[in-house]
């Protein structure tokens, strides 16, 4: 996924702010939702300047679905035990981390038994027919996907600004 994960975790995060916590500041809660819907590409940082792209970034703890499990976790004890601000934004994080995983998984090799089975799994595999790189993706069917996720998030956002 390429442009994906930003407006499909804007999607997530409209559809649960009125859910979880209507009473909370929206653009902090909305900032949270989109920063966990990218976070586990934060690990291209350190695949890139310190191991040199040695290891696929979806091979590092912060791709692992049981990382993000037992975020999610977490917050939804957290939230039992008390109903705190902290808590459910870390809910909101921890869900879109999730997303940002299944929408990865479309394509994208996702080790979903990891660290106990070292076995990517994805839905489709995008053959490498064309250079750069990056336009076996942009010319692949899934594509398709993020653009709707994309004019999805579009629509929404217009009709949050208007008041629909």
């Amino acid at each position: 996924m390429f442009i994906a994960h930003l407006p499909a975790g804007y999607l997530l995060t409209v559809r649960l702010y009125a859910h979880l916590c209507p009473q909370l500041n929206w653009r902090l809660f909305l900032c949270v939702g989109l920063f966990g819907a990218i976070a586990p590409d934060l690990d291209l940082l350190y695949g890139y300047l310190i191991d040199q792209g040695r290891v696929h970034h979806h091979r590092y703890p912060s791709h692992w679905p049981v990382s993000w499990g037992l975020l999610l976790l977490l917050a939804s004890r957290w939230l039992h035990w008390r109903r705190s601000v902290a808590a459910m934004l870390l809910l909101i994080f921890s869900l879109n981390g999730l997303l940002h995983l299944l929408l990865d998984s479309v394509v994208g090799d996702i080790w979903w038994l990891a660290p106990w089975l070292d076995r990517p799994f994805a839905l489709a595999t995008v053959s490498a027919r064309y250079q750069p790189w990056w336009l076996n993706f942009l010319l692949h069917w899934s594509f398709l996907l993020e653009l709707l996720l994309l004019a999805l998030a579009w629509r929404r956002l217009r009709r949050r600004r208007s008041g629909v």
